[in-house]
């Protein structure tokens, strides 16, 4: 088994994902590139291979049973091992997102890519990330999820969004589960908020970078033993929930 740490990030193909990777190969990691698309996929492996990086390409769409256990069986046949797990993959969902106005079908699919979507991948990779002396799983959330910064009178957490912003609140209140679940098993499980970041997922209207975005993921993605699990973080410390 390979003593170099194994990482696998999803949707990690572009944007803040791939500076996940990009900053997690910086440290000698191995990672797994993680999409649904063959050609951006292969595409972004080749960038962080020229940059140094160990990576490699691991199809997978989070949506699909079938794809998830492939991506599951090659982590393992490849490398034995995970040591961290990077839930970034996330969608929008199309508008509108008005609550009065929003088709349940929107809701659905967001739901499905952004909290369903985890559950399934981290499931199929618990096993291999119970191989790791230190397993690491980071959730990549948001901070409009945060239900006190919602109810805050002017506090800026964007458009109404029927779809994407309480998939967030879900995924948060995900987190917490496994890190109950987990608390006694050395894994360590926690939702990153990047920011409002500049990529194609808000028409690149965000004010920081998706590299600005990806550190938080990062840090937590290399805590120490004995860290925080189940929390909620910024670049600034914990968010409120």
């Amino acid at each position: 088994m390979s003593e170099q740490t194994i990482a696998l990030v999803t949707g990690a193909n572009k944007g803040i994902g791939y500076e996940i990777a990009a900053g997690l190969g910086a440290l000698g990691w191995r990672v797994g590139v993680g999409a649904r698309d063959r050609e951006r996929r292969e595409s972004a492996v080749a960038k962080l291979r020229t940059a140094g990086a160990d990576a490699f390409g691991v199809p997978l769409d989070v949506t699909d049973d079938a794809s998830v256990a492939g991506a599951a069986a090659l982590v393992e046949e490849s490398a034995g091992r995970l040591d961290v797990l990077v839930n970034n993959a996330g969608i929008t969902g199309s508008a509108p997102q008005l609550p009065t106005e929003v088709d349940p079908a929107t809701v659905r699919t967001v739901v499905e890519t952004n909290v369903i979507g985890v559950i399934r991948v981290t499931n199929a990779m618990l096993p291999l990330l119970r191989r790791s002396p230190s397993p690491r799983i980071v959730n990549v959330s948001s901070g409009v999820g945060s239900l006190t910064r919602q109810t805050t009178p002017g506090s800026d957490t964007g458009p109404i969004a029927a779809a994407y912003t309480p998939s967030k609140t879900f995924l948060n209140a995900v987190t917490v589960q496994y890190a109950k679940e987990l608390r006694d098993t050395g894994i360590l499980i926690n939702a990153a908020c990047p920011g409002y970041c500049a990529t194609d997922l808000n028409g690149f209207r965000g004010v920081r970078t998706p590299e600005q975005g990806a550190a938080v993921a990062i840090r937590l993605a290399t805590l120490p033993d004995g860290g925080p699990s189940g929390g909620f973080f910024d670049d600034e410390g914990e968010v409120p929930w």
